[in-house]
């Protein structure tokens, strides 16, 4: 796996890094872990040309996949507290803010996700609102604490599609890329709930 996140932080590192605003980590996720990086996020993002709207967009959505690492990830140190280890990056560039995360997840787990991700970004504005307030109302916890709300919630604060991608690590687990797209100027038609 080493050789894989090596290889996605390179690439992306400089990508990111010529585009300013780079923050990279991989390791393990905990509370203290997002608060840091919440905290250095918005630091920097306070001293750039950027709207409130937009920064607690990227600070909404950085939290929930830091949490989604943290909930999801079958990958971690301590089995009884199952806190998930991955890979955070946000950068910037002149349109957009970027939230890139990756972990492992267990071969069986991948078509459900899919499938989900997949109906999320079939869904409209409305649509992403309903299964929000559905999930809400309905939702059970999983036995990782998820109530099913975070990719909704992503795919809704961010207002575009969600890119993902499965790179096989063994026979029973793939490392799961996941991208969001934040731009810096909300069109008509997003939805800021």
């Amino acid at each position: 796996m080493d050789n894989i996140i090596y290889f996605i932080k390179s690439v992306l590192s400089n990508e990111i890094a010529v585009n300013s605003f780079p923050l990279i980590y991989k390791g393990e996720m905990n509370h203290q872990m997002m608060r840091s990086f919440a905290l250095m996020a918005n630091r920097k993002m306070q001293t750039m040309d950027v709207s409130t709207a937009v920064r607690k967009k990227v600070f909404h959505i950085m939290i929930e996949c830091l949490q989604n690492i943290t909930k999801h990830s079958d990958d971690y140190d301590e089995p009884n507290n199952q806190i998930g280890n991955g890979l955070f990056m946000v950068g910037r560039d002149s349109n957009s803010f970027y939230v890139i995360t990756g972990n492992l997840v267990k071969a069986q787990n991948i078509e459900p996700l899919e499938n989900r991700i997949i109906r999320l970004n079939k869904a409209t504005a409305s649509d992403l609102k309903r299964m929000f307030v559905q999930q809400m109302a309905d939702g059970e916890l999983s036995n990782k604490g998820g109530a099913g709300l975070g990719l909704i919630d992503i795919r809704r604060k961010s207002g575009r599609h969600l890119y993902y991608h499965f790179l096989p690590y063994t026979e029973n687990a793939y490392f799961f890329i996941l991208a969001v797209t934040i731009p810096l100027e909300s069109s008509p038609d997003e939805n800021d709930d």
